[in-house]
């Protein structure tokens, strides 16, 4: 019988770059691909943290990911999970410059199950990077929050997705002197093809958000319009709709299928708003129905897709919009100090993943 060849020796022909470390993420093994790509040797890499000088990640919008919870390597190491989607990082060359890849990453266990260190795997995105960051910066521009400074409110909006282009779609815009209109969607599944569909549901916005007076209209008319879309391949878009109206401190909203938004209130109290629906672009002749609150100076409204709520957790199940507000409590929101990246990381160090598993986005609306 022919002997099996060494597992290192495996690694070494594979074509993509391999590179396995220790519980602290010291490089103990790089194989000939690793250096192919990124153009550090062996010699110049084994020994080192993977957060040292060197490759030096970065995700799609130039943040650091070597700083703890944001590193995937990281998180393998300390969940004990494997990473269940790849992941597109941008990684320091020796020559200075940054290479796309595509990363993967798992724990490496002992004999007993114990992690004793961890193994990514990533591939060249170079030739096919260009197109994807094309098409992010289109999607970017149709979701700008288009709204004047005005001193009585204030918009953010904070997005994460899986892929460089996702299928969330958050955008606001004012209506007249006194009132503003915004939509958070959720198109279902995430990628390429999300992102098309979020793309769609642009003109769709620019044509009919005057209908934003009355939100369960604009609500019906979107859904109609996706309907024509999105019927032959069974997606469908999540989200929520409104309307603010300063001069009478009134909030109308539409819920269609998105977790339930959250008001926090000037004297420390929390309400979530029931406003249920279907989906936009399930069923054609969906109706809706519009809720109306007091939204106060003092008064902060935050909404989510369900990338927040459905983060799995360490101790098993999903987060939930009750899950959601405790892990809020305990990053301070809604102090004015607490950015939506702090959410983010909050919500990361509740989950059991590498990763969320899908596009995550946070749409806050802050009554000064």
């Amino acid at each position: 019988m022919q002997a099996m060849p060494d597992p290192l020796s495996v690694l070494d022909s594979v074509n993509d770059g391999v590179y396995v470390t220790d519980t602290e993420r010291r490089i103990r093994y790089w194989n000939p691909s690793a250096q192919r790509i990124t153009g550090w040797t062996a010699g110049d890499i084994i020994g080192k943290s993977c957060y040292d000088d060197v490759l030096c990640h970065e995700d799609k919008d130039g943040r650091r990911l070597c700083g703890e919870e944001h590193c995937p390597l990281h998180r393998a190491i300390v969940t004990g999970n494997s990473s269940s989607v790849p992941i597109i990082v941008f990684a320091k060359r020796k020559d200075g410059s940054r290479v796309p890849v595509r990363v993967s990453v798992a724990p490496v266990h002992d004999a007993g199950g114990r992690v004793i260190g961890g193994v990514e795997t990533f591939r060249d995105l170079s030739l096919e990077i260009r197109d994807f960051q094309r098409a992010q910066k289109i999607q970017a521009r149709a979701m700008r929050l288009d709204v004047p400074p005005d001193p009585r409110i204030t918009f953010k909006s904070h997005t994460v997705a899986v892929d460089i282009v996702g299928g969330d779609f958050v955008t606001a815009c004012q209506l007249d002197e006194d009132r503003y209109g915004f939509l958070l969607a959720d198109v279902s599944g995430h990628g390429i093809a999300a992102g098309l569909y979020t793309l769609c549901l642009y003109p769709l916005w620019k044509e009919h958000r005057e209908l934003l007076h009355r939100p369960r209209k604009f609500a019906e008319t979107i859904s109609r319009g996706l309907c024509d879309l999105m019927d032959e391949e069974g997606a469908f878009a999540a989200a929520t709709c409104g309307m603010i109206d300063l001069a009478s401190n009134t909030l109308q909203v539409t819920g269609a299928g998105n977790p339930e938004p959250l008001l926090f209130r000037a004297d420390g109290s929390v309400q979530k708003i029931d406003c249920t629906g279907l989906p936009l672009g399930i069923m054609t002749g969906a109706a809706y129905s519009e809720v109306t609150v007091p939204f106060n100076s003092g008064d902060s409204l935050l909404l989510a897709t369900d990338g927040a709520t459905e983060v799995t957790l360490q101790q098993g199940g999903r987060l939930g919009v009750d899950g959601l507000v405790d892990v809020l409590a305990r990053a301070g929101y809604p102090r004015t100090d607490v950015e939506l990246s702090a959410v983010e990381k909050a919500l990361l160090l509740f989950s059991d993943r590498v990763r969320f598993d899908d596009d995550l986005t946070l749409l806050e609306l802050r009554r000064q």
